[in-house]
Parts: C-alpha cells; structure tokens; sequence
C-alpha cells in the first residue's frame, strides 16, 4: 500500500468522525487510567457500567484507596478478571500518591512502572489523556491494520511501529481511535462489512463479504 492510499482511508475516515476518541467515559486522566485498567480483557460498555458508579463515590486515588479492596471489587465484580484488577488499581493508587502527589504521571517510562499499565495502556493515557500522537494497537487495530495492508505485522509491537512509519503525520493523533472504531463496528473479525464499509476500494483484503443495497457505514464514536 502505498502513501497516497494510506492517505485516501484516514481522509475518508477523518471525513465520516472529524473528533474521534475513546468510548470509555472518563472526566480526569486519573478516571481514564482507572478505566483503560479495568478494560483489558472486558468492553468498554460493562466498564463505563461499573465506573459511572465507582467514580461518583471514589474518582481519585486518595478516595479509591479509602475504600479498600473489598469495596473496591464491589464496584468492579461484573469485570472479567475483576480481583487481579483491584489489587493493580489499588497499587496504582498507592504509587500515584508516593511518587507524583497523586496525578498521572505523562511519560510512558512512569507510566508503565503502575500496576496493570503495560505499552498499550501507556499510550492510550499518552494519546487520550494528553494528547501525544502516540497508536495503542489492540486486537481491533492489529486485524484492521493486517486486513487492510495498512501496516501488516506479525505481532503488535511490528504493527505499532509500521503505523507510525507508514500512517502519515496530520493522522497520528486520532489514528488510533479511527482503527479501533472502524474495526470494532464495520471490519469486525468473523464478518467484516465489506459492502458498507467507506475505505472498501482501498482495502487489500482478497476476501471480501458482498451485501447487495448495503450505504456504507461509517466508523464513528
């Protein structure tokens, strides 16, 4: 695939959601750490379900630790893999407090010395939080990004560094969420919308669905 192409589909994408961003909701970078934690393995639905509740008794890390774990696990318990994340997120509290007077810190080193915080957590928080023209690729944009011939990887971290090769740089900031959106509602994994999908004469992807009188749909948050 060559740049102008690259550049055609994140125009398009640009085109159908100018002010793309996450789906989990979130009012400070501290909720959105909490969140990001919380959403590895699980939907950003189920997450936003147990935040809106956590958040309006405990939305930092002094109030959080406050509850304690049980209480914690409480709010959380409909979260896959929920006890492992109240330690992490406890932890994280604690470290916040102890090493950056309580806010998230804004380099990826810091970042990933928390508890539950691994590349792609930092560079949502990089990206989200604080603006940085950082692409976090998880499953959504590993798949959109193989499919389409955008940057094809054998593993994430390859994927990761031939978007910020290939993804031109007026993009990087919102190319993120443009991939994820696009892959979590129109090139899903068992069958992608091909006939609805607006980068479709783009796409190398050899195996594309056909719906007939399908209006293409548009990868929006």
């Amino acid at each position: 695939m060559n740049l102008s192409k690259r550049h055609e589909i994140f125009s398009r994408l640009k085109t159908a959601n100018p002010y793309p961003t996450t789906e989990l909701v979130y009012k400070t970078p501290f909720e959105l750490l909490v969140a990001v934690i919380l959403s590895a393995q699980a939907t950003d639905r189920s997450v936003n379900q147990a935040t809106k509740i956590l958040f309006l008794k405990a939305n930092t890390p002094k109030k959080i630790l406050a509850l304690g774990e049980t209480r914690l696990r409480g709010f959380i318990k409909s979260i896959g893999l929920y006890k492992t994340k109240a330690k992490n997120i406890l932890e994280t509290c604690r470290l916040l407090i102890q090493n950056h007077n309580g806010n998230v810190p804004q380099t990826r080193d810091e970042l990933e010395t928390l508890p539950g915080v691994g590349h792609k957590t930092a560079n949502v928080i990089l990206n989200t939080a604080f603006g940085e023209p950082t692409i976090a690729v998880d499953t959504h944009i590993y798949r959109v990004a193989n499919r389409t011939g955008l940057a094809a990887g054998k593993n994430v971290s390859e994927v990761e560094i031939k978007l910020l090769k290939f993804v031109p740089k007026e993009f990087h900031h919102d190319a993120h969420h443009w991939l994820i959106l696009h892959g979590r509602y129109v090139c899903k994994a068992r069958k992608p919308k091909c006939a609805r999908c607006i980068i479709e004469d783009l796409c190398d992807f050899t195996n594309k669905t056909v719906e007939t009188n399908a209006p293409h749909s548009l990868a929006t948050s």
